[in-house]
């Protein structure tokens, strides 16, 4: 059973100032946390481990993700976000205390 959801940073965010100054980045530990409060919306129990995390796009301020969450056969959660443009911008496994 697949669940998703979807995140965006606004602009005047606290995280973002100095992170980088001229070109803004969400940093990935925000993006993460995104993650798992998407875990925990979907019902997939508390997440208490972060097994794997691959960032291969940036992702910038208002821009919006859309967060793919399944439940894998070893008992983990595997996550992948996607761009408005359909690139994978990052992706990994959640575990969870079920």
């Amino acid at each position: 059973m697949m669940h998703s959801a979807r995140f965006s940073l606004p602009a005047d965010h606290p995280c973002l100032p100095g992170h980088f100054p001229g070109r803004p980045v969400v940093p990935g530990v925000v993006l993460l946390d995104a993650v798992l409060e998407a875990a925990r919306g979907a019902g997939f129990g508390e997440p208490v481990g972060l097994a794997s995390a691959k960032f291969l796009r940036p992702v910038g301020p208002e821009e919006v993700v859309d967060i793919a969450l399944r439940p894998t056969p070893g008992g983990r959660i595997a996550f992948a976000a996607h761009r408005p443009d359909g690139s994978l911008a990052f992706s990994g496994e959640v575990e969870t205390a079920r």
